[in-house]
């Protein structure tokens, strides 16, 4: 099966953590990806080109570098991405994460299986710095019509491990600017429109999450985000919308809870605990 791989790179990644997802995507992965297409958002320093550079020279061809001028955020680099993608399914990564070695074989072999479906994921091992010591779980459900009502409420898939068909996302409009929510968007719209939709069971990818990162999803800008999310809903005819605006409060609630305790409530909420 052909299939290209999209990410995107800016200047604060570090570069160690850019080897190790390259190292994944493809020294250990068993079934290789057709094309890499790696969109560089904006200049990104000397350590990371010559990073790029030395997989450039490993892979040869197969690894495609669209270099932006200037930094444009992560969803219009993704579209810009997307216009270099040759093949009809993209799979979505992001350069400080670490796929398992059969990420794409399983991937592959449900897409064959599946032939109606045209966007899903899988589950998500969490980590602070060290690999090693993954043992939180970020899951999502699989069916179609559990994902569906799941879409209310949460996120219904883990972007860093999503594989979709790239000519419904560019007929839909591509990733369209949401602060922080490029992804969920996209997703919803997806959905709203009647697309067949599923996520596989097994884990796929060990996603970094270091400094507190679910503590740091507050603010007033989040609450802005959640206006627009509520919007969408609402245009896409997805929830009901006495029940759409109740769950905006809800959710812009805990964007103003101190971030601490918004941190606690992601990982013992939000995250199942897998004792090792």
């Amino acid at each position: 099966m052909f299939f290209s791989i999209l990410l995107s790179l800016y200047h604060k990644e570090k570069s160690e953590y850019f080897d190790q997802c390259f190292e994944s995507i493809w020294t250990r992965q068993i079934l290789k990806p057709t094309e890499i297409v790696l969109v560089l958002d904006g200049p990104i320093g000397n350590e990371l080109t010559n990073s790029v550079q030395k997989w450039q020279s490993k892979i040869g061809d197969a690894l495609k570098i669209i270099a932006l001028p200037q930094n444009v955020g992560l969803g219009k680099a993704l579209n810009e991405g997307l216009k270099h993608c040759t093949y009809e399914w993209v799979f979505r990564m992001d350069t400080d994460d670490i796929c398992t070695a059969d990420r794409f074989e399983k991937q592959a072999a449900f897409i064959q299986q599946h032939p109606d479906v045209v966007l899903f994921s899988g589950q998500v091992m969490e980590f602070d710095q060290d690999i090693s010591d993954a043992n939180v779980l970020k899951s999502v459900p699989v069916t179609h019509e559990e994902i569906k009502e799941f879409a209310q409420k949460r996120c219904p898939f883990n972007h860093m491990t999503v594989a979709y068909k790239r000519d419904v996302i560019l007929g839909l409009g591509g990733y369209q600017h949401h602060l922080f929510m490029e992804d969920y968007n996209l997703w919803l719209r997806v959905i709203g429109n009647n697309y067949k939709v599923a996520n596989l069971a097994d884990v796929l990818l060990y996603a970094r999450v270091g400094n507190g990162m679910h503590s740091r999803r507050k603010g007033f800008q989040y609450i802005k985000s959640e206006k627009q999310l509520l919007d969408l809903k609402k245009q896409l005819k997805l929830q009901n919308p006495l029940y759409a605006n109740m769950l905006f409060l809800v959710r812009s609630a805990f964007r103003l809870l101190p971030a601490n305790l918004l941190g606690k409530i992601y990982n013992t909420f939000l995250r199942k605990d897998i004792k090792k």
